[in-house]
């Protein structure tokens, strides 16, 4: 398996490759598509789908049964340091049993339990349990 270095992969994760993943965790059970990108100290929980072309920086931590549709971007940083030597990582949580739709961007937020997030929605804000949002901004929607 190259381009895997130092993961805790758990029980029977499927993996098709190419994929780069180094120092980050992968639940039991999840399937990673191609192309994705796990960067370190990030968590993927039990059951997951990664779908292909995906990056996931470090910082980020995804709740167990959780989908991430195929080209969804995550971002540490909200650009709001006044200088690269100021930059620190902004985390990002994402509950169980999230929807997030193809293309979607998701910067450093918390996304609660049982969301759902459109194709290519940009979210800037923490999204409640049990909520859809999409849009760019992504919007919650009743």
């Amino acid at each position: 398996m190259s381009g895997i270095k130092d993961v805790d992969l758990g029980k029977l994760v499927s993996i098709t490759e190419p994929i780069n993943a180094y120092g980050c965790t992968i639940g039991s059970y999840s399937k990673i598509g191609p192309f994705v990108e796990i960067q370190k100290d990030s968590v993927i929980g039990e059951n997951c789908i990664i779908s292909s072309h995906s990056f996931i920086c470090s910082g980020v931590k995804i709740g167990d049964g959780t989908f991430v549709g195929h080209g969804v971007m995550f971002v540490n940083d909200k650009f709001d340091s006044p200088t690269i030597r100021d930059w620190k990582m902004k985390n990002t949580v994402i509950g169980k049993n999230v929807r997030i739709g193809s293309n979607a961007t998701i910067l450093p937020v918390s996304i609660g339990d049982n969301c759902i997030i459109g194709a290519g929605s940009v979210v800037t804000k923490d999204v409640p349990d049990n909520n859809m949002v999409y849009g760019n901004p992504a919007r919650i929607k009743k």
